[in-house]
């Protein structure tokens, strides 16, 4: 499984997304009240830019005139054609079983631990040693796995 640092967490306030391309894949890196997901950027309908689409919520309505808005933000609007799916899942909701969008998981780590994976992978002890320094990295960030 290939992990891949896509942005500092602040880079990607809460109601924002960012569009990446990891491994040949554009993916979009939703921000949803401080929770992180992300999504393949192609619509299962005609492979428009789905992640460049209006991200809204749900209305709903027991009786004439009074209405309720719920999940702002959870639920992402096609900007081609208006298919909506949402953003925690990729299942569509005009047919969820069967239409579904690609979702990856997405975690933050701090800067530490998203490092000490890389430092040294394929490398072998030698019989040198070099004078070192501390280092801290003190931001989180967001990172998204692909299998």
């Amino acid at each position: 499984m290939a992990k891949h640092v896509v942005a500092p967490v602040k880079e990607i306030p809460p109601g924002e997304r960012k569009i990446v391309e990891l491994e040949g894949r554009s993916i979009g890196v939703f921000n949803v009240n401080g929770e992180f997901y992300a999504l393949r950027n192609r619509c299962p309908h005609q492979g428009g830019p789905m992640c460049e689409g209006k991200l809204t919520g749900f209305v709903t309505a027991d009786v004439p005139g009074e209405y309720t808005y719920s999940r702002k933000g959870e639920i992402l609007r096609c900007a081609w054609h208006g298919w909506e799916f949402d953003v925690k899942t990729g299942q569509s909701w005009f047919d969820p079983v069967k239409t579904r969008v690609r979702a990856y998981d997405v975690r933050v780590e701090s800067g530490s631990d998203v490092t000490k994976d890389s430092e040294m992978a394929g490398m072998e002890k030698g019989p040198y040693t070099a004078e070192t320094y501390a280092v801290t990295v003190e931001e989180d960030y967001v990172v998204v796995e692909l299998s």
